[in-house]
């Protein structure tokens, strides 16, 4: 069995015209929510293998908020360059070359790819976006990394941080 999480980024920053795309920090929201989402998390008791994050600012942010919850070291966050700006073909790539001692792994990345993920993979109804902050969780039946696919797969969850409220 192999559990993968896909983490949105949390909101982020418009207010820096003289910053790229990739350097944009997150907002407060985003510093409010991505803690609130590592708190919702950690009421399952989910603690993730391997994370593998963007290596855009408010993506790497996100997933150290986060993992800051859910007692994973940050330090151990794996930054994954080309998270950013993946298609999906990219992203299925990165999760099948997952390292096979990894039970569960979290990506930490940006819409509308992880969103394109998710639906691509789940057998249950296609989730029109994921918010900022949302996690999509599903289970595979395999024992491989490289078997990851919709044929195997169990829809767990879906959560953000409106979810609810």
């Amino acid at each position: 069995m192999k559990t993968l999480y896909l983490l949105r980024h949390a909101k982020s920053s418009w207010s820096f015209d003289d910053l790229s795309d990739h350097d944009r920090p997150l907002n407060g929201r985003g510093r409010d929510d991505a803690p609130h989402m590592g708190k919702a998390l950690h009421q399952r008791n989910i603690v993730p293998d391997i994370v593998l994050s963007s290596s855009a600012v408010r993506a790497l942010s996100t997933a150290v908020l986060v993992t800051r919850e859910l007692g994973y070291p940050h330090d151990k966050i794996r930054v994954e360059p080309s998270i950013y700006q993946a298609d999906v073909a990219t992203l299925l790539g990165i999760v099948h070359a997952l390292p096979a001692a990894a039970a569960s792994a979290m990506l930490v990345g940006h819409n509308p790819t992880f969103t394109d993920l998710a639906n691509e993979l789940s057998p249950a109804s296609p989730i029109q976006e994921m918010p900022t902050a949302g996690v999509v969780c599903l289970r595979f039946a395999v024992d491989s990394w490289a078997e990851v696919a919709r044929a195997n797969a169990e829809f767990y969850f879906f959560d953000y941080p409106k979810n609810g409220d």
